[in-house]
């Protein structure tokens, strides 16, 4: 007891319960809510004071208002106080990283393999297929034994579940490739190229078994029975289960990458090219599924394009289209997909050569916008206008690759002259010349403007060219545009283009070396006559610059000549102006000469022409003597007389004289009708020879005032339709159909019609130039005049086919027998409609029968003539004539009739035809159409001498007969013409021959004279007298004319001949001789060959141009038909050779090569082969010309002239490229123009590699210009057939490589290039289709060969991204599986900073699934297993991919879900979850806020997070809940534990549960926040403010909550107290660690 008394009872000392969760892991701060009392504390000293009025606490501060925020901004703004505070914050962080615990080594093991016998591996089988044993059992250990094919059957048997199947097989698999990981050369993805070939191998095995009938045989006792796959039930249902088992297993084993992809979608692609139709609608199926796997790449996606388009097109030609319509559904589906995926993937020419048209047709089907809503039609237009503008630039893309539609070029000067040349030789007698657009609207003087009025003058004089029109059409249209640019400039009070018009007209004279020749100068001087009377060429201004510039030579007293001393003395004067003259008169003879040459020879001409016509000149008439058509050569003077001259005469003396004449004729009491006719003849004849034509136009519209008989106004109209074309480029048609309608209006007053006159009338009128009430009563006359000839008769007269009288006629010697006659018949038949026709059948049977009756020629021809002169008569009485009665009998019933005729009828006949010609009763084109080109057709198709014989006399009648009407010009011979006045008339019939359409008919026939000479049944003479026919009249200037008018229907004509399978091979170069005879001159009738082209072309001027094309290209077609024909061939290919080899060597112009495009289209294939072949030689040559020393002006020359080259071979190949059928190219051109342009391209590679180096160089753009013509030429080479030799083949892989480096130099930096980049682009798709697959090759399909290699992050970050993606789509990747998509290996460096090194490689095999736990979670339960010391759970690495990889650490953070706070209502309580813990929350920073400024009204909250052992033991226990206590199951203790018995409550803790401080004001405006946790920064702008977590509560939210509780009312209370007591405690102890952490 004593012992007892010594030793005193231990004190007592409250100790916390051991749930009670400390307030810091690691600070000694003590617990939450747990004050236990001391004995220094000033709540247990007891004081009177204390005990009276109870404990009172003074006031922390003075004033409840008073605020730290003035105290604490001052110590802010000290310099230090932010770097101090950063200093706290770092070594808060630093403690804390050396405090957490680092991730434990991975602990994964793989499951091994074992040897099982058959019955518990088959157990084991079993177990995997049951569901309901884990496979964490199963997973120590996996069977060893089947393999491939036989491991699939044994799963698909066993029924394994597809995930349990998968994870066998991918420990299967591991442990296959366990051994290999080791080694350097490991690829992870190597066992899935293996398993995919497993997998593919075993579904092409299964689809093999799916066969087609094959087709019937002939051999009948053969049965043939077919039993498929799937006709079976049984047979199918297995089949099908076992597929569909394998596609479930592809279908994980391509998502998690444990089949390559590319492998894979590699064996698709394939399969649906070489699949049946019956394995395709499996194929598709698989395609439509794994497509978009292949739309990233093209090298996958354009072969399956392919393969689609072919099956497709091969089900619509097949009778399985009905039975397969799911299959071609979904075959065109796919291939829309691809399309709209990838369009790039269709930049393919051999799909767009082959499919084309399929392929847009499908992706266009899918646009059915009809009956759609209005915004979804919107859609739809957009989207298919999208694919549209796809389809486009796909199809213009693979175009341009094919060489197809290429640009036109820009006419040069040598193909606007050809053509201008055409435009003015098209101008005739119908042409309006206001519609001739020769120059431009433009009213300014440009160097075009110049150009073309070079020209036109040149043309207008060149003897090149052919027609006296020419002059006045190029002065009319200078004329006509003078006219307009000086009505602009009025409008625009502009300078006149008077002035520049002369200094051009001047330049010309002075510089055009074709004015300087002197046989041009008459055709010069009618030229500037012409501008002179217009007014565009002043003679005045002319003379004076000659003056000016000190010109020498000008007087003939100087022996050196100038070329202006022949203009000034031949051009025109159209004024009498006596300075003028005089001027011109000292300038070309001097100032003492008083007569010059110029006044004798005016006289002497004057002297010839009284001679030629004494009675204008009151002279005599001269004898009855004929003149004949060469009359005019007896007026020497005048027509060797100057320009000046001639029409000084012609004007102002011999028209007033005549008009004088004609104005006094009616005074004089004789009859001159005949006088004047005969003068008004012979004058227009002789002005006709002097190309006098203004004087003839001005006589000819005088005459007509004057023309009171027939005969004279016959010969006026046909004067004027003899020069039609010459008034039509005066642009005086309106002048001549004024005439004609006033003559007109003068006969019709007096009565009487002239049909000749209005039917000139009508032809020249043309709807143009009368008006149109005189237009109407012009038709009306011709209606009437029709009407009283040939009047309506319903009972019209019937004429007998045997006319006696008419035979009698030949008898009867009165002179008017043959009027008298006519007359009768006229009025016995006049309404029968076929009375002329019987008429001329009964008088030619009377012309048979005048050599009977007569034997003297002379008697013949003069009976004949009566017959003519009747028949005259008779077409006097038809109303249309009787042209068209002759030309209906030649083609009838004539043509027996003619046939029979002998030789004397024959000249007989002739007299009479050509008598009606000259008086126009008959047309020479009727008798050329409807009897000459007859007889020369029958005789060009003579096969045997009894034909030859029979036609003989025809033929021979018939050549004379076209000798006398288109080649003969004497008169006076027995035959018509008998003199000069009927000669005019059938000078004037002659000329329509020469117009169109009667020209083109004569063309047409034209070969058959050549026939004719080529036939050996005919006799010599004809053959000869054809031969003669034909080379006189191709010296014709009119027939030239028309020649040269229409080149192209001469060619259309021979072409169509030579390419005629009636005409035989060896007449072909008889008929191309006789062409080039009409094109050229006389002296030019050779055969054109390879030797003379260099020739050829140096004389190749814009006026032969043309005709030279026609005469090459028809010369070539020759050369082709002779290599067809084994006689002529080597001779054929000879000649093609060498003038092949001469064209690519002399076409050096852009112009020259167009113009030998234009002469090769249409050729053979051989023909064009052979050019083809020529000119990639030449290219090669070129190639090889080139100077290595600078490289890039080497280059650019190598493109200017090979570039023409290839610009001809694109031209000649294109006709081609329709049928697809090129021609072929020889295997070493082959070989060696693709060796050449890989080593080009390769050079041209290192040159722009090294150009781009040096920023702003020029050499840049010129480089890119030369890697496109590079380009270009290789899209030419690959669109051409052939096998690719193995060299070839080498070099492809190269070029793919250098094509591919192209690309990236032209896509970034110095060498971007938008022109340059897609077309070396389109041209590496081009080469990468085109390089052939090996079908023997033992290595499988790869789609990826030369496909360009590197990683995307290697490219350029200046790329722009469309050239990205377009790269992209050539690399041969798939798309990356998305477990490692974006990963990459890391490291750091020295400095800490995270530096990215390879993209993870996906390990699918090795990355097995963990059966275990999953990583990060602890085992459930109350025990310590997954803890560490201070109570935090730990972090298991023991999956396969281990955590150090991701560099994983423990962050000694806890994430508080949000969902935690939602459940509760006390929010106090979610508080003390976070009280002085590193946790994280999803909170932002109002909801905090909101949170930390709320009280509790419940005074015993609860705690929905606390073990419910904890609330268990405290309510057992019979102790009331402690306010505002939160534990949960993640409380942690820290390693560095304290006594609970060190925890006190200090005085300074007690002061703080002081009431005063519990209310704060409330207009303070840091109130709200002043109950926030001591160092917690409020950012009211940030969501996450306060926070580290990833989620946040909304702002608005928060903000509507504060709003719903704007009056806030505080309860004193136990639980208020101790909230606010410990909210407080809170904050003081963390200020306190912070200071002890500082120090």
């Amino acid at each position: 007891m004593a012992k007892r008394d010594k030793e005193p009872p231990p004190i007592y000392e409250l100790r916390p319960p051991e749930w009670l969760p400390r307030a810091h892991v690691s600070g000694d701060v003590g617990y939450m809510g747990f004050f236990p009392p001391r004995p220094n504390d000033v709540e247990e000293v007891l004081t009177a004071g204390n005990v009276k009025n109870g404990l009172t606490l003074a006031p922390e501060v003075q004033a409840e208002h008073f605020s730290q925020q003035h105290d604490i901004r001052k110590r802010l703004m000290h310099e230090d106080a932010l770097s101090a505070l950063e200093d706290v914050m770092n070594q808060i962080f630093a403690r804390k990283a050396e405090n957490v615990p680092s991730i434990p080594p991975s602990s994964f093991r793989l499951p091994s393999r074992v040897t099982l016998n058959n019955v518990k591996r088959e157990a084991w089988f079993a177990d995997l297929a049951n569901p309901d044993i884990p496979l964490s059992k199963l997973g120590k250990n996996v069977p060893h034994g089947a393999k491939g094919h036989d491991l699939l059957d044994l799963l698909h048997t066993n029924n394994v579940a597809i995930p349990r199947a998968v994870w066998f097989l991918r420990v299967f698999g591991a442990n296959e490739s366990a051994g290999l990981r080791n080694k350097p050369s490991y690829n992870p993805t190597q066992y899935s190229v293996e398993w995919a070939n497993v997998m593919t191998s075993y579904m092409k095995k299964q689809l093999a078994e799916i066969a087609l009938p094959s087709a019937p045989r002939l051999v009948a006792s053969i049965k043939q029975t077919f039993k498929g796959v799937l006709s079976d039930a049984d047979m199918r249902q297995k089949w099908i289960s076992r597929f569909t088992y394998c596609l479930s297993l592809l279908r994980t084993f391509y998502s998690e990458g444990l089949v390559d992809n590319r492998t894979f979608l590699a064996w698709l692609v394939q399969q649906m090219s070489i699949c049946n139709l019956a394995q395709a609608g499996f194929v598709v199926r698989l395609a439509d599924e794994y497509l978009d796997g292949m739309l990233v790449s093209r090298a996958l996606t354009r072969p399956f394009i392919e393969a689609c388009l072919a099956k497709v097109v091969e089900i619509e030609g097949s009778s399985a289209k009905d039975f397969l319509p799911n299959t071609l559904n979904i075959l065109k589906n796919l291939v829309s997909r691809s399309f709209l995926a990838l369009p790039e993937a269709c930049i393919s020419p051999r799909i767009h050569v082959q499919y084309g048209p399929v392929l847009e047709e499908i992706v266009m089907d899918n646009f059915n916008i009809e009956g759609t809503e209005n915004g979804l039609q919107q859609s739809a237009q957009a989207l298919q206008q999208t694919v549209v503008d796809g389809l486009s630039d796909v199809r213009v893309r693979n175009e341009a690759m094919l060489f197809q539609h290429l640009p036109p070029r820009v006419l040069g000067s040598l193909s606007s002259a050809l053509s201008d040349i055409k435009l003015l030789n098209s101008i005739s007698g119908k042409t309006d010349m206001t519609t001739v657009s020769l120059f431009d609207d433009s009213s300014e003087i440009s160097p075009s403007f110049s150009r073309k009025l070079d020209f036109l003058l040149t043309w207008s004089v060149t003897p090149l060219q052919y027609g006296d029109h020419r002059p006045y059409a190029a002065a009319c249209l200078l004329l006509l545009w003078r006219n307009k640019a000086e009505e602009r400039a009025i409008r625009r009070d502009a300078p006149s283009p008077d002035e520049q018009i002369q200094d051009l007209l001047f330049d010309w004279l002075d510089s055009s070396d074709v004015a300087g020749e002197p046989g041009n100068l008459p055709a010069v001087a009618l030229l500037f006559g012409q501008l002179v009377k217009h007014g565009l060429f002043s003679y005045g201004l002319y003379m004076q610059r000659l003056i000016a510039r000190g010109e020498t030579g000008l007087s003939f007293n100087e022996e050196a000549g100038s070329r202006h001393r022949g203009f000034l003395r031949w051009i025109p004067l159209h004024s009498s102006d006596t300075s003028l003259i005089s001027q011109r008169k000292v300038i070309l003879y001097g100032f003492r000469v008083r007569e010059t040459p110029e006044d004798a020879n005016e006289r002497e001409i004057r002297k010839e022409l009284r001679a030629l016509m004494p009675e204008l000149f009151r002279g005599e008439p001269r004898g009855g003597e004929s003149l004949t058509t060469t009359f005019w050569k007896s007026c020497n003077h005048l027509l060797s007389a100057a320009r000046y001259e001639q029409l000084k005469t012609f004007k102002q003396w011999f028209l007033p004289l005549y008009k004088k004449f004609l104005a006094s004729r009616e005074e004089s009491l004789f009859d001159t009708d005949n006088l004047v006719l005969r003068i008004f003849t012979l004058s227009t004849i002789i002005m006709a020879r002097v190309r006098s034509y203004g004087s003839i136009l001005d006589m000819s519209l005088y005459t007509l005032e004057y023309a009171s008989n027939n005969p004279l106004l016959t010969a006026v109209i046909e004067t004027l339709r003899q020069h039609i074309e010459v008034w039509a480029c005066m642009n005086r048609m309106h002048d001549v159909a004024s005439a004609l309608w006033a003559v007109h209006q003068t006969w019709r007053s007096r009565g009487s019609q002239n049909r000749v006159l209005l039917k000139l009338l009508a032809e020249i009128d043309n709807d143009r130039y009368l008006e149109p009430a005189a237009r109407e009563q012009m038709l009306s006359d011709i209606s009437a005049f029709s009407h009283a000839l040939f009047p309506s008769n319903e009972n019209a007269d019937t004429v007998p086919p045997v006319l006696p009288e008419i035979l009698l006629l030949a008898t009867d010697p009165n002179p008017e027998a043959p009027s008298l006659l006519a007359n009768s018949l006229w009025y016995k038949y006049m309404t029968s409609a076929d009375w002329a026709w019987k008429v001329w059948d009964n008088t030619i049977a009377s012309l048979r029968q005048i050599p009977v009756m007569m034997e003297d020629v002379a008697g013949r021809r003069a009976c004949a003539l009566r017959y003519a002169t009747f028949l005259l008569h008779v077409d006097q009485h038809l109303p249309r004539g009787f042209d068209e009665q002759i030309r209906s009998w030649f083609l009838g019933s004539g043509r027996n009739e003619v046939a029979a005729l002998t030789p004397d009828a024959w000249d007989v006949v002739t007299v009479v035809l050509l008598y009606l010609i000259c008086y126009g009763a008959l047309t020479t084109t009727t008798i050329l159409e409807s009897l000459i080109y007859q007889v020369w057709q029958a005789g060009a198709n003579v096969t045997s001498e009894d034909q030859a014989q029979s036609l003989e006399t025809l033929l021979t009648s018939i050549n004379t007969l076209f000798e006398h009407l288109l080649l003969r010009d004497e008169c006076g011979t027995g035959v018509p013409p008998v003199d000069v006045f009927e000669a005019q008339g059938l000078q004037t019939r002659r000329r329509d021959v020469f117009r169109e359409p009667h020209f083109s008919s004569l063309v047409a026939h034209f070969p058959a004279l050549v026939l004719i000479e080529q036939n050996r049944y005919l006799p010599e003479h004809l053959r000869v007298a054809s031969m003669t026919l034909r080379r006189t009249i191709c010296r014709v200037n009119v027939f030239r004319q028309g020649i040269y008018r229409d080149l192209d229907a001469v060619r259309l004509t021979f072409e169509k001949l030579l390419e005629s399978q009636s005409v035989a091979d060896e007449l072909h170069e008889p008929l191309v001789s006789a062409l080039r005879l009409m094109l050229n001159d006389p002296g030019q009738d050779g055969p054109v060959n390879a030797a003379e082209w260099s020739s050829a072309s140096s004389l190749l001027s814009p006026w032969k141009l043309a005709a030279t094309s026609i005469e090459i290209r028809l010369t070539i077609k020759q050369l082709g038909e002779g290599m067809a024909r084994e006689s002529t061939r080597l001779a054929a290919c000879a000649s093609l050779d060498k003038l092949t080899t001469a064209v690519f060597y002399h076409c050096k112009s852009p112009e020259e090569a167009d113009f030998v495009a234009e002469m090769i289209t249409d050729v053979d294939k051989t023909v064009a082969g052979k050019f083809l072949n020529a000119g990639l030689r030449r290219i090669i040559d070129i190639f090889r010309e080139t100077d290595a020393a600078n490289k890039i002006e080497s280059m650019m020359r190598l493109v200017s002239s090979a570039g023409e080259i290839l610009r001809l071979l694109a031209n000649i190949v294109a006709p081609f490229r329709k049928d697809a059928s090129l021609p072929q190219l020889d295997a070493t051109v082959q070989d060696h123009i693709f060796s050449v342009v890989c080593a080009k391209i390769a050079e041209m590679t290192e040159v722009m590699a090294t150009l781009v180096q040096q920023p702003w160089s020029e050499d840049i753009s010129r480089g890119s210009q030369a890697v496109i013509f590079l380009a270009r030429l290789l899209q030419f080479y690959l669109g051409f057939p052939g096998g690719w030799s193995q060299q070839v083949k080498d070099l492809a892989e190269e070029l793919c490589a250098n094509l591919t480096r192209l690309a990236l130099i032209h896509g970034t930096g110095e060498g971007l290039n938008s022109l340059a980049f897609p077309l070396i682009m389109d041209t590496l798709c081009y080469t990468l289709d085109e390089i052939p697959t090996d079908i023997k090759a033992t290595i499988p399909y790869d789609p990826f060969r030369n496909y360009p290699e590197f990683n995307l992050s290697d490219l350029p970050s200046d790329m722009p991204p469309e050239y990205k993606g377009r790269l992209r789509t050539m690399l041969p990747y798939v798309a990356l599986n998305p477990a490692v998509e974006d990963l990459v290996y890391a490291t750091r460096d020295t400095s800490g900073a995270i530096v990215s090194a390879v993209p993870v490689q996906n390990r699918p095999w090795e990355w097995t699934e963990y059966l275990g736990d999953v990583p990060g979670t602890e085992p459930r339960g109350n025990g310590e297993e997954g803890h560490n010391g201070d109570g935090r759970p730990t972090v298991k690495n023991s999956a396969s991919l281990s955590l150090e990889l991701f560099e994983a650490r423990l962050t000694g953070d806890r994430i508080v879900p949000a969902q935690l706070a939602a459940t509760k209502d006390d929010f106090m309580a979610e508080e003390n979850l976070r009280a002085l813990q590193d946790d994280l929350s999803s909170e932002g920073a109002f909801r905090r806020d909101w949170r930390e400024t709320r009280v509790s009204l419940n005074d015993a909250p609860s705690a929905p997070g606390m073990r419910p052992g904890y609330r268990s033991a405290e309510q057992e226990d019979g102790a009331p809940p402690l306010a505002g206590l939160g534990v949960t199951s993640d409380a942690r203790v820290s390693s560095r534990r304290p006594s609970p018995a060190s925890s006190v409550r200090s005085a300074a803790s007690g002061q703080l549960g002081s009431t005063a401080s519990l209310r704060q004001s409330p207009a303070h405006p840091l109130s709200r926040l002043s109950v926030s946790t001591t160092g917690d920064v409020i950012d009211v702008d940030a969501p996450d403010a306060g926070t580290s977590a990833s989620g946040s509560t909304n702002k608005r939210k928060a903000m509507s909550s504060i709003a719903e509780d704007d009056e806030i009312q505080i309860v004193d209370g136990p639980g208020t107290t101790a909230s606010r007591t410990s909210k407080r405690t809170k904050a003081k102890t963390a200020g306190k660690t912070t200071k002890g952490r500082k120090k």
